[in-house]
């Protein structure tokens, strides 16, 4: 029987690099941090990914949030819908506020390669 659906119970060690990992930290800089090894930190994922059934540490990241925050994971399909759509409008909203360029990186390109044609 798969053991997705139960919730995995992580140690101590093993939660405060789970922690770490999720806010976005890496291996050495958790190392560092917990002055243990690179190599303990790297072993002591792996077994943080066969008790969760993962394999990439966005999926660390998500289930270490959802849990810390109380998220479901049996969402329906419409509920991450509209979740998602939800996050979109937030984000475009705010992209809008910031100057009316929707995606700045496109419209500094834009910007630069008009400058180009005008040299040349």
């Amino acid at each position: 029987m798969d053991n997705r659906g139960s919730i995995a119970v992580l140690t101590g060690r093993e939660s405060q690099i789970a922690e770490r990992i999720a806010w976005g930290a890496s291996q050495k800089e958790v190392a560092d941090d917990l002055g243990i090894s690179r190599y303990t930190v790297d072993n002591i994922l792996r077994k943080i990914y066969q008790k969760l059934h993962i394999g990439k540490i966005n999926e660390l990241s998500a289930w270490w949030f959802c849990t810390t925050f109380g998220i479901s994971f049996d969402l329906s399909p419409l509920k991450r819908s509209i979740g998602a759509l939800c996050l979109a409008g937030l984000f475009v909203a705010g992209e809008m506020v910031n100057d009316w360029q929707f995606c700045r990186y496109r419209a500094e390109r834009v910007r630069i390669e008009r400058i180009i044609r005008i040299k040349e």
